[in-house]
Protein backbone atom coordinates (compact mmCIF):
# COMPACT_ATOMS: atom_id res chain seq x y z
CA UNK A 1 0.00 0.00 0.00
CA UNK A 2 1.33 3.35 -0.75
CA UNK A 3 1.21 5.60 1.91
CA UNK A 4 -0.17 9.61 0.75
CA UNK A 5 0.87 11.26 3.56
CA UNK A 6 -3.08 11.37 4.43
CA UNK A 7 -6.01 9.46 5.94
CA UNK A 8 -9.49 9.97 7.15
CA UNK A 9 -9.78 10.80 9.57
CA UNK A 10 -11.99 8.37 11.77
CA UNK A 11 -15.44 10.11 11.82
CA UNK A 12 -15.25 10.00 8.27
CA UNK A 13 -14.74 6.44 7.91
CA UNK A 14 -17.75 3.79 7.65
CA UNK A 15 -17.56 0.07 8.08
CA UNK A 16 -19.49 -0.81 6.23
CA UNK A 17 -19.26 -4.76 7.39
CA UNK A 18 -20.90 -2.98 10.63
CA UNK A 19 -23.44 -0.67 9.14
CA UNK A 20 -26.80 -1.49 8.98
CA UNK A 21 -27.74 -0.29 5.67
CA UNK A 22 -31.90 -2.03 6.41
CA UNK A 23 -32.40 0.93 9.29
CA UNK A 24 -30.76 3.57 7.27
CA UNK A 25 -32.56 3.03 4.44
CA UNK A 26 -35.90 2.98 6.89
CA UNK A 27 -34.57 6.08 8.30
CA UNK A 28 -34.24 7.84 4.98
CA UNK A 29 -37.41 6.43 3.61
CA UNK A 30 -39.41 8.44 6.87
CA UNK A 31 -37.26 11.41 6.44
CA UNK A 32 -34.74 12.10 2.91
CA UNK A 33 -33.09 14.95 4.74
CA UNK A 34 -30.91 12.69 6.93
CA UNK A 35 -29.11 12.31 3.08
CA UNK A 36 -28.15 15.67 2.82
CA UNK A 37 -26.87 16.94 5.96
CA UNK A 38 -23.11 18.15 5.42
CA UNK A 39 -22.31 18.49 8.82
CA UNK A 40 -21.30 22.17 8.82
CA UNK A 41 -22.25 21.89 12.67
CA UNK A 42 -24.64 25.09 12.49
CA UNK A 43 -27.29 23.18 14.65
CA UNK A 44 -24.29 22.35 17.44
CA UNK A 45 -23.61 25.93 17.40
CA UNK A 46 -26.96 27.38 18.17
CA UNK A 47 -28.33 24.21 20.34
CA UNK A 48 -29.60 25.08 23.95
CA UNK A 49 -29.49 21.86 25.02
CA UNK A 50 -25.87 21.55 24.10
CA UNK A 51 -24.62 23.83 27.01
CA UNK A 52 -25.76 21.62 29.41
CA UNK A 53 -25.60 18.60 27.97
CA UNK A 54 -23.96 16.70 24.97
CA UNK A 55 -26.46 17.29 21.80
CA UNK A 56 -25.05 17.00 18.49
CA UNK A 57 -26.95 16.16 15.51
CA UNK A 58 -24.42 16.23 13.34
CA UNK A 59 -22.13 13.51 15.58
CA UNK A 60 -25.35 11.70 15.46
CA UNK A 61 -25.81 11.53 11.89
CA UNK A 62 -22.02 10.22 11.49
CA UNK A 63 -22.57 7.87 14.74
CA UNK A 64 -25.08 6.26 12.61
CA UNK A 65 -22.83 5.91 9.38
CA UNK A 66 -19.95 4.28 11.63
CA UNK A 67 -22.41 1.69 13.11
CA UNK A 68 -22.77 3.37 16.42
CA UNK A 69 -27.18 3.85 16.61
CA UNK A 70 -26.65 3.73 20.68
CA UNK A 71 -24.22 6.35 20.91
CA UNK A 72 -26.24 8.33 18.18
CA UNK A 73 -29.44 8.10 20.59
CA UNK A 74 -27.69 8.58 23.43
CA UNK A 75 -26.45 12.40 21.99
CA UNK A 76 -30.53 12.92 20.88
CA UNK A 77 -32.12 12.17 23.71
CA UNK A 78 -31.48 15.78 25.86
CA UNK A 79 -32.50 17.66 22.78
CA UNK A 80 -35.65 19.73 23.74
CA UNK A 81 -37.10 20.00 19.91
CA UNK A 82 -37.12 23.77 20.37
CA UNK A 83 -36.53 24.09 16.20
CA UNK A 84 -33.34 26.52 16.77
CA UNK A 85 -31.06 24.37 14.82
CA UNK A 86 -33.48 24.27 11.68
CA UNK A 87 -33.79 27.72 11.87
CA UNK A 88 -30.01 28.23 11.12
CA UNK A 89 -29.58 25.16 8.52
CA UNK A 90 -28.05 26.09 5.71
CA UNK A 91 -29.67 22.91 3.66
CA UNK A 92 -33.30 23.75 5.12
CA UNK A 93 -33.38 20.37 6.86
CA UNK A 94 -36.38 19.92 9.10
CA UNK A 95 -34.18 19.09 12.02
CA UNK A 96 -36.77 18.30 14.54
CA UNK A 97 -38.41 15.82 12.31
CA UNK A 98 -35.21 14.38 11.80
CA UNK A 99 -34.65 13.69 15.20
CA UNK A 100 -37.50 12.30 16.03
CA UNK A 101 -37.19 10.01 13.31
CA UNK A 102 -33.75 8.53 14.18
CA UNK A 103 -35.06 8.06 17.62
CA UNK A 104 -38.25 6.11 15.82
CA UNK A 105 -36.13 3.83 13.84
CA UNK A 106 -33.54 3.36 16.39
CA UNK A 107 -34.72 2.73 19.51
CA UNK A 108 -37.73 1.22 17.87
CA UNK A 109 -40.31 3.92 19.82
Amino acid sequence: MVDFGFGLVPSSRINLDLFDREKYDKLTAIEPDARICISCGSCTAVCTAGQFAHTSLREALDDILNANPDKALESLRSCQLCGKCAMVCPRGINTRHLILSIIKVYSGE
